[in-house]
């Protein structure tokens, strides 16, 4: 029988560590504290609460992250199964930044499929959803996370003197008297870092790679250093190892405050050798591309840098930030621009990730949306292709604003983050228009690429107008709108792409995000995002359509040594 209201005692919970509590907000908050969770809210009924949560369990797709190991002997096998259980290590983290106490919020949680839901969006709001609340007696979410006192004021933020208070591995905090304060990633997660970081040594013992081997030692003394540079360079110098690890803070979508602090996320991947093969040639032709982008000189004045590579893996395993709500498919690594500038950046493309939203998701929303006429465009390696180069188009562009006040990432704060996607997302699409005309790519299959471009967006705003992803396609979708790139059937419903004018669209969009990234214009980014990034009545109603018809919106991941067939880790030496 479903209660009509959750325990009394998570209400308290919630209570107990809610930012607007009656305690004064000068009162003395020990810096080394993690920042409260987010206040009580008006409690919903829990029998309304747990039917949306039952529903809302079926908008994920469950996949079985699995690779083909038998090329790797027992003492690898043994080293990637050290690696997965430090990726692991990054849920626990990632909780304590996005909500708080990830076992008081659990454990106060009667409904099993609200529990799993909470589980599989590290916290209690629906983030396919606009981060709607599913937990009775839960608050909006905090835009600033964890990362920030729940008291702090963006003003008193902004007019602090902390010369680490943008820092991407640095918490926000109280001293005695009240005062801000910051506290580097490091000391605040000291404990739990430290077992990660002999996790790694531990798998560097068994790395045949010397490449890997150096890298996983490095990245151990980052975690306890909060210095990710030297690591970030070698794993930039990595070539042919067969297996590869991302760890540590990385994105900052979580800090929707300012955009500045990173959350610890990790993948555990296995090379298809064949398929990077296929991809090597493309990366000579980025600086190519650099100089071609639509867009005055002054913009495109940078130079990725050369050593900057694509491939394509099998990830066997997400965690933290990369596990949370919609999974990604694709990535493009090191953020670092003072990297990206001398190195490039390597994109990774996680095909089995890739091949099962394809199949999932995509297809079954052309069938729904796309004219019948179309359908035949939407193919797998137009969307491979799309997602490699959108990673690809992350490394074009410019990273320090033209008056040479800092990166783009800094001026436009909290809009950096979607512009950036945005700007990825359609360069993206520049890159594989521009490659066809000089022969690299097939150009009778451009519009296959387009119409596949225009059903990924559609699948993407399903997430909501809430992450950074979404609403980057939804500044996109209405931006082509008003340009007629493409068309909507009022008796069907059915959306059609206009070949020339989307590619007219695709020019003028780059070079407006381009030119606001150059120019660090926070106030027409944020302008953009207010009257682009929002999902209009008749798109919301097409997507209702999907509902409907049972789609997924997203997946997750059933993951781990026992999917894959290995043992549990023995550390060496035992």
């Amino acid at each position: 029988m479903i209660r009509s209201l959750l325990p009394v005692c998570l209400l308290m919970a919630v209570a107990a560590c809610s930012p607007h509590q009656d305690t004064p907000t000068s009162a003395p908050v020990s810096k080394e504290e993690l920042a409260p969770a987010p206040p009580a809210g008006p409690a919903p009924a829990a029998t309304e609460t747990t039917v949306a949560v039952h529903r809302h369990l079926a908008d994920y797709a469950t996949v079985k992250l699995t690779a083909d190991l038998s090329a790797f002997d027992a003492e690898q096998k043994q080293m990637i199964a050290l690696l997965i259980e430090a990726a692991d290590s990054m849920n626990a983290l990632y909780w304590k930044q996005a909500w708080g106490d990830q076992d008081a919020l659990l454990t106060k949680i009667d409904d099993p499929a609200t529990r799993e839901f909470a589980e599989i969006n590290y916290g209690p709001w629906d983030r396919l959803d606009n981060d709607r609340p599913f937990v009775a007696g839960i608050g909006p979410r905090p835009a600033g996370a964890q990362f920030y006192p729940a008291d702090m004021t963006k003003a008193e933020f902004e007019h602090s003197s902390l010369r680490d208070k943008v820092g991407l591995y640095t918490l926000l905090r109280r001293d005695a008297q009240g005062q801000l304060v910051t506290v580097p990633y490091h000391q605040a997660y000291r404990d739990e870092l430290a077992k990660t970081a002999t996790l790694l040594r531990d798998a560097a013992k068994l790395a045949r790679d010397a490449g890997f081997r150096k890298y996983l030692h490095l990245r151990a003394d980052a975690l306890q250093s909060d210095d990710y540079q030297p690591s970030d360079l070698a794993w930039m110098d990595m070539k042919r190892n067969p297996v590869d690890l991302v760890i540590g803070p990385i994105e900052t979508y979580e800090d929707r405050l300012f955009g500045y602090k990173a959350s610890y996320e990790a993948y555990v991947l296995i090379k298809d050798q064949a398929w990077s093969a296929r991809l090597a040639r493309f990366a000579q032709y980025l600086p190519e591309l650099q100089r071609e982008l639509p867009v005055p000189e002054r913009y495109k004045a940078e130079q990725p840098g050369s050593d900057a590579d694509l491939n394509a893996y099998f990830a066997i395993y997400y965690g933290g930030d990369a596990n949370a709500g919609a999974k990604t498919i694709a990535i493009n690594l090191p953020n670092d621009e003072q990297v990206q500038l001398k190195k490039g950046t390597r994109r990774l493309q996680l095909e089995n990730v890739m091949q099962a939203k394809f199949d999932n998701i995509m297809l079954p929303i052309a069938h729904e949306l796309i004219a019948e006429d179309q359908q035949e465009n939407l193919t797998f390696d137009a969307f491979f292709q799309n997602t490699m180069f959108h990673e690809v188009a992350h490394g074009l562009g410019i990273k320090n604003t033209l008056d040479g006040k800092g990166t783009v990432r800094k001026a436009l704060k909290d809009q950096a983050s979607s512009f950036e996607e945005g700007k990825a997302d359609i360069l993206g699409l520049y890159m594989v228009t521009r490659l066809a005309d000089k022969g690299e790519l097939d150009k009778s299959g451009l519009m296959d690429n387009y119409v596949t471009f225009l059903a990924g967006i559609l699948r993407s705003v399903r997430f909501g107008a809430s992450d950074a992803h979404a609403k980057a396609n939804m500044v996109r979708f209405n931006f082509f709108k008003q340009m007629g790139a493409f068309s909507r059937d009022e008796a069907t419903g059915r959306y059609r792409v206009d070949f020339d004018k989307m590619t007219e669209a695709m020019n003028a969009l780059s070079n407006k995000l381009l030119t606001v990234q150059g120019d660090g214009n926070y106030a027409e980014a944020k302008r953009m995002t207010d009257t682009l990034g929002q999902v209009g009545p008749q798109l919301a109603a097409d997507l209702k359509r999907l509902d409907a018809a049972s789609i997924p919106v997203d997946i997750t991941f059933k993951q781990g040594p026992e999917v894959l067939g290995l043992a549990t880790p023995i550390q060496p030496g035992e």
